[in-house]
């Protein structure tokens, strides 16, 4: 694996000695860009937000996967901190806290993303299948840009087109051939067993496009009720939000962080 160091973000603008945190971004982003709305919990811990590999200013690698981010995120806990990991970086940030329970104060999930853990659950199954087969869709189809590629991941949902920039296109291109996070099979029973406080975050997915929602909407609130039940943590719905709770009502989840930390 690639050795050079990861780049990561510090927000440190509380009291010396802060608890750290350190935060794990999805695809398509990056961790400043990702956690934008948790900057105000600077003022009283330290925020670390890393940049996986090919994404934000982290170096590059052939293919993102994340058992290569769980390894970083291994190394990046140090002597211990709060974990949180969104969506793709939900994957890794599991695989870390059950190798590394002692490093891990608190372990948070926002919309996790690792369907195939949760497809004992036939609206979860039903989903890896269809993605699945999107997927091998998408592959016969040939080659496709990233601006496509970015257009078809959110105009096709009924979300804004972001502006193309240097820094969105190269998640994107990481995106495009990154491991499969919805096949991604993650043990749990060594997250059952660490003793850590454990949180699952999930958007009630109300207010999504319909196709959107019935394409892994629902298949991603069932998988983090799944999860939660399954490792023994608590579960928090926020409503009028989709798959970025912590974006969309940055308030709410940010409350829940505090509260978990400070325990």
């Amino acid at each position: 694996m690639d050795e050079e160091p990861l780049h990561v973000t510090v927000w440190d603008e509380g009291p010396t000695g802060a608890p750290r945190a350190l935060l794990v971004h999805g695809t398509m982003t990056w961790g400043a860009e990702c956690f934008a709305g948790q900057r105000p919990l600077a003022g009283m811990f330290r925020l670390e937000l890393m940049d996986r590999r090919g994404f934000g200013d982290s170096p590059d690698i052939e293919r993102s996967d994340y058992a290569v981010d769980a390894e970083d995120i291994g190394r990046l806990l140090g002597d211990g901190a709060h974990l949180v990991g969104y969506s793709y970086g939900a994957a890794g940030a599991m695989l870390a806290a059950a190798a590394r329970p002692e490093a891990v104060q608190s372990l948070t999930l926002i919309e996790p993303s690792p369907l195939r853990t949760a497809a004992a659950h036939p609206v979860v199954r039903a989903a890896v299948e269809r993605i699945r087969a999107a997927f091998a869709s998408a592959e016969g189809a040939g080659e496709m840009s990233a601006e496509e590629y970015l257009r078809q991941s959110t105009e096709a949902y009924g979300m804004r087109l972001p502006e193309s920039t240097p820094h969105l296109l190269r998640a994107v291109r990481s995106a495009m051939r990154e491991r499969p996070v919805w096949d991604a099979q993650i043990p749990l029973a060594p997250l059952a067993r660490a003793q850590m406080p454990k949180t699952v975050v999930n958007g009630t997915w109300e207010t999504a496009h319909p196709d959107y929602r019935a394409f892994v909407g629902d298949a991603l609130a069932t998988c983090g009720e799944y999860l939660a039940d399954m490792i023994g943590a608590r579960h928090v719905r926020v409503p009028g939000t989709d798959h970025a709770p912590h974006q969309d009502r940055p308030e709410v989840v940010n409350d829940v962080l505090a509260r978990l930390w400070q325990s």
